[in-house]
């Protein structure tokens, strides 16, 4: 199975994800099962600017493969620079434009979802990135700008016409951001439109709803986000319902594992006070999935040492996961 050339194991991928999807936590879903990551979304101008914090965002182990580097902005010409920046810094097996992301601060600046709104200059950055780089170059949107709109397809098509291999699409608005419910029917609409590989993305919490995305809309991959934070092993249950066998039930200790490995791994990369503030968050998706913790939940949010964090896992050792609430 490969993916515009890259050679994957499964349909099941990790989003990229701005301040989530670092090395470690790539490295917990690959052993999980995910066939393909994607770094943290980073900002073509600061690449070219070479600021140090950015390149370090894509550096890349070499065992942890196949993995694509994102990148976003909206001028071809720096688009392309930083295309190659980013190749050379992580020798990554592919290039991701970002064309769908909603915040406020990048949508004000003309990129990623706001070139839903300019065809033209999509199309211009996809022609120059392919030229810039010799890996796949794929891109990532949404199923339009405005509320209510459906310019998926259209505008997949004008994406492969400038030379993009790959395409996922997000079944919501950039007006929906997050909220209401992911459109399954964009990644239908999109998959029937080109001729490229597609990836649906959107509401994929279960394995159910990853089988099911890809029946229905006929799409050769689905890529995970939310449904991963706290849940590396999401690829996992998704590889077992595809083959017809039982999720494994997870115990207190496989999560408290996975809390420990991600977080002393950060530290080893980013030094130990900037790892735990950044690793609370994940801390907290992980605890969401134990019943009666809101005491330890507190701990967690202004954890600063990774002994304070192994005292809060040890303790969570004797806590009871819930019951999986969404359809499995």
């Amino acid at each position: 199975m490969d993916y515009c050339g890259i050679q994957v194991n499964n349909p099941f991928f990790l989003a990229p994800m701005a301040g989530v999807t670092d090395a470690p936590f790539r490295a917990l879903c690959e052993e999980n099962g995910a066939s393909l990551t994607y770094t943290e979304m980073v900002s073509a101008k600061a690449l070219v600017y070479h600021d140090k914090k950015t390149a370090d965002l894509l550096r890349l182990d070499a065992d942890r493969r196949p993995c694509i580097a994102q990148i976003f902005g909206h001028e071809p010409d720096v688009m392309a620079e930083a295309a190659r920046l980013a190749l050379e810094i992580s020798g990554a097996e592919g290039i991701d434009i970002n064309m769908g992301c909603p915040v406020s601060k990048v949508v004000g600046n003309g990129d990623g979802s706001a070139l839903m709104r300019d065809p033209a200059q999509a199309a211009a950055i996809v022609t120059a990135v392919k030229k810039a780089v010799p890996v796949p170059v794929t891109v990532k949107f949404r199923k339009g700008f405005e509320a209510n709109s459906d310019t998926c397809a259209s505008f997949a098509r004008v994406l492969e016409d400038a030379g993009a291999d790959g395409l996922c699409v997000h079944g919501r608005t950039r007006a929906q951001m997050y909220s209401g419910q992911s459109d399954r029917r964009a990644a239908a609409e999109v998959k029937a439109a080109v001729r490229v590989p597609v990836v649906a993305s959107g509401d994929l919490f279960t394995p159910r709803q990853c089988l099911d995305t890809m029946a229905e809309t006929g799409v050769d991959f689905v890529m995970i986000a939310r449904g991963a934070q706290g849940n590396p092993f999401i690829f996992d249950d998704c590889l077992r319902a595809q083959a017809g066998e039982t999720p494994v039930r997870r115990r207190p200790e496989d999560v408290v594992d996975a809390i420990l490995r991600q977080a002393e791994a950060l530290c080893a990369q980013k030094g130990e006070t900037r790892a735990m503030i950044e690793f609370r968050k994940h801390g907290l998706w992980y605890m969401a999935r134990f019943s009666g913790v809101r005491t330890l939940k507190v701990r967690m949010s202004g954890v600063t040492r990774l002994t304070e964090l192994q005292a809060i896992c040890r303790e969570l050792t004797q806590y009871r996961l819930k019951e999986v609430t969404r359809d499995e």
